[in-house]
């Protein structure tokens, strides 16, 4: 059977019998909201029965989503929890702050949850302090950076999803701070604007942004805490230096990580390591060189190393709306129900 909408889809997963999850997505109308929905259209495991917008609630999903039209018939509902009693698993893509409204009733249901915002990913001290909110709603969740977490993951009924700059800087320096190697580490990002949310502002203005590159939040950017909470899991006394900037572009983040080792590695011994550590992870990849191009679209982190004596500089690569957010949720649901981790996220990048 050719399924080219979500009725057919309907029909073809009644017909055939098989194992289908019933999948919520609280906060549906973003950009993540949005890459989840392209995304699960083709999971094969998958039916997605809520997904909710308080802002376009009772409108049809095609209305709000253009480019999905012909493939969803449902409308968005209402965040309210009646509307998701019947799922067994959720996203939740609100906005900091709002997701703990939501995560623990869904948790109380038996709902398993993956949560988009930064809601569970640090302490609660440390979140409170870091985004200037008292979490009302605190449960322990495992971070899911699903390629140094798969084990929790599989075992967890709550992962808080990483941040687009954490995915993509941690996965660059994590076989070196494994070996407690690093002195230091500078990492110099640059990303799309998807990154900074749909809700336009003075600082995602056309004018303001077009043919210039924008650093903001130059030495104190909320991602640090979760770069740092990570790589410190495996060297202490780490040292982590961050500076993100924004370029006129829709997708994706590069990532130059300038590395202070103590003592030193070839290009040939570095890639050995690499390759050793991310042996069983489908989803980086080493590169001789990278480019957004290589990764735009798809659940990819392309990763090149370059050496020169005590200094290592590694480049990555990942598209800060599939593997920075809903691809990687994605990975950790499939991993988290038992399924094959690369279902519904086997599919090439975009070129050019």
């Amino acid at each position: 059977m050719l399924i080219k909408t979500f009725k057919q889809k309907r029909e073809f997963l009644k017909s055939e019998k098989t194992f289908c999850m019933k999948v919520g997505i609280v906060g549906a109308s973003g950009y993540t909201g949005s890459e989840l929905l392209r995304i699960l259209y083709k999971h094969p495991k998958v039916e997605l029965v809520a997904a909710s917008s308080r802002r376009f609630k009772d409108k049809e999903i095609w209305k709000v989503h253009r480019f999905l039209k012909g493939f969803y018939d449902l409308k968005f509902c209402d965040h309210d929890l009646k509307y998701f009693r019947d799922c067994d698993f959720v996203f939740t893509a609100v906005p900091h702050g709002e997701a703990m409204n939501y995560v623990p009733g869904l948790l109380d249901l038996g709902i398993k949850v993956v949560d988009l915002s930064a809601d569970y990913r640090l302490e609660k001290e440390v979140y409170e302090k870091v985004y200037g909110i008292e979490h009302k709603g605190y449960r322990k969740a495992v971070y899911g950076l699903t390629e140094l977490r798969r084990n929790e993951i599989a075992e967890a009924n709550l992962v808080a999803n990483p941040g687009c700059y954490p995915t993509v800087t941690i996965l660059a320096i994590a076989p070196l701070a494994n070996l407690e190697i690093v002195e230091k580490v500078v990492f110099d990002c640059k990303s799309g604007i998807t990154g900074a949310g749909e809700s336009p502002s003075s600082f995602t203005h056309y004018p303001n942004l077009h043919e210039a590159i924008v650093p903001y939040k130059v030495t104190d950017h909320r991602h640090y805490y979760e770069i740092l909470q990570e790589l410190k899991r495996f060297q202490e006394d780490i040292e982590i230096y961050f500076t993100p900037q924004v370029f006129p572009g829709s997708r994706g983040i590069l990532a130059t990580a300038h590395v202070f080792l103590r003592g030193e590695l070839s290009r040939d011994e570095l890639y050995k390591l690499y390759e050793n550590f991310y042996r069983d992870c489908y989803f980086v990849r080493l590169q001789d060189e990278v480019t957004l191009s290589q990764v735009r679209g798809s659940n990819f982190c392309d990763i090149a190393l370059f050496s020169a004596k005590e200094r290592v500089v590694v480049v990555s690569a990942v598209d800060n709306l599939v593997k920075g957010g809903s691809g990687q949720a994605v990975q950790n649901m499939n991993v988290m129900m038992g399924f094959d981790e690369k279902l519904g996220l086997d599919f090439p990048p975009i070129f050019p």
